[in-house]
């Protein structure tokens, strides 16, 4: 049973207020999301981060995600989306517990996800942020898997696609010779918060109008999305599935994960029986990038589980 369905600790009584306050203001939303990467000198066990000259990247990061969210109008009351609404609250409501205990209110992290909150803003690194933007993601999807079913057929394949993307991006940072092979030293610039972020978000900004839901078959979305993202994930990210899935079950303490993927077919909301979306006819540029940077199956071990590189 999640704490969460426990008595509240001083802490997560605070984040649930602060969260309650904008759950029908998708622009308060985002304003109580930039708060809680700010400054604030009453914090003094905020020190790290607020003096650390990168910690904008990790705003930045959050508010890619925020951002995008708001354009395609899944945030609005009513209009919206319930699961996307469930999910970005959810995620508001560990951040902000995260930032409560780190400034001394009184209680323990309710979820693990919320402890690692705590430990990214101690220590703040784009491991730590990943690890703790990424754990309430995860959460929150397992959370929130009744809700998704109802989405419309393209939009759980965006919903997936969310999902491999960000586990891949922390990847990149965290587990780079999983993630890109012999090309690993580029991870950390690929995988950096502010840029891979902001990228995911772009990328699909490109491809999904700015509405919800999406009403037309998912071919339509999935022809639109040329070059770069279709062939990070057809070529990169998709061999390379069930190790990803497998490390992020361990890097996050989310075993449950794991069940997520099923037979190699990303399977939140969706069935393993309709694999044709994850596997289209590869490319000549794709066929090549699987060649020159070959997945690398069942290397999830010491070398990728807890150590970088």
């Amino acid at each position: 049973m999640s704490s969460r369905m426990q008595a509240p600790t001083a802490a997560s009584a605070q984040a649930l207020q602060l969260v309650d306050a904008v759950r029908d203001d998708p622009a308060g939303r985002r304003s109580l999301m930039m708060s809680l990467h700010e400054d604030d000198p009453a914090l003094p066990m905020l020190t790290t981060l607020t003096s650390s000259p990168s910690r904008f990247r990790y705003r930045r990061a959050a508010l890619a995600f925020m951002d995008w969210q708001i354009r395609r109008g899944l945030l609005a009351p009513g209009s919206g989306s319930p699961w996307w609404r469930a999910v970005n609250e959810s995620l508001l409501r560990d951040i902000a517990e995260a930032r409560a205990l780190a400034s001394g209110a009184a209680g323990e992290p309710s979820d693990p996800q919320v402890g690692f909150g705590v430990e990214f803003i101690r220590s703040p690194s784009a491991r730590t942020w990943y690890r703790a933007h990424n754990a309430s993601v995860v959460a929150a999807y397992l959370r929130h898997a009744d809700t998704a079913a109802a989405e419309t057929r393209a939009e759980r394949f965006f919903i997936n696609l969310v999902l491999v993307r960000v586990l891949y991006a922390h990847a990149l940072v965290a587990s780079p010779r999983m993630a890109l092979g012999w090309c690993h030293r580029l991870s950390p610039l690929l995988g950096d918060p502010g840029l891979g972020m902001t990228g995911i978000f772009l990328s699909l900004s490109r491809v999904l109008p700015d509405r919800y839901p999406l009403r037309g078959p998912l071919e339509t979305y999935t022809a639109a999305e040329h070059g770069v993202g279709r062939l990070l994930d057809v070529g990169m990210i998709i061999p390379r599935l069930q190790d990803l899935y497998s490390w992020s079950a361990a890097e996050l303490r989310q075993p449950r994960l794991t069940d997520l993927l099923t037979d190699g077919v990303p399977s939140y909301a969706w069935p393993a029986t309709d694999p044709g979306p994850w596997s289209p006819p590869p490319t000549p540029l794709i066929r090549l990038a699987r060649r020159v940077v070959p997945a690398q199956t069942g290397q999830v071990c010491g070398r990728c589980v807890g150590t970088p590189g």
